[in-house]
């Protein structure tokens, strides 16, 4: 079942650090002054943080549910899913690991551990292992 941008937008809210804000009439998050996750604004796409190594393996992978980055937002590592495609389990995923990227580890272990997660939040290279 797809996720909507406020199902997305309430549980980044609950991440530690995160703050919300509106840029130019988009919403985003943010940790300090890095964006993690933000919204097209019809509210179709969710950008998100994700490492640049592993961004075209994620797009070929499954290309109806996630594409690259603007031309522009190349620099940044950074991907799109599009909202309708995508569960929440996987939205959870996706955030929490775009998130882990631009905490301090400390508290991206801290958040895990307090999750009953085993393994690295934000590893991108073996999924996480839930309970």
């Amino acid at each position: 079942m797809a996720v909507t941008v406020d199902e997305v937008r309430a549980f980044a809210a609950t991440l530690p650090r995160s703050s919300e804000a509106l840029v130019r009439g988009r919403v985003k998050f943010r940790v300090g002054r890095i964006v993690f996750l933000s919204f097209s604004k019809d509210g179709t796409l969710m950008g998100f943080g994700f490492p640049k190594d592993w961004r075209i393996a994620l797009v070929e992978s499954e290309p109806e549910k996630f594409s690259m980055p603007s031309e522009s937002d190349m620099r940044y590592s950074w991907v799109h899913a599009r909202l309708a495609e995508i569960d929440r389990d996987e939205m959870r995923d996706l955030v929490e690991n775009a998130w882990a990227l631009c905490v301090p580890k400390r508290v991206a272990d801290e958040y895990a551990a307090a999750q009953g997660y085993h393994g690295p939040v934000a590893s991108c290279s073996a999924p996480r292992n839930r309970g």
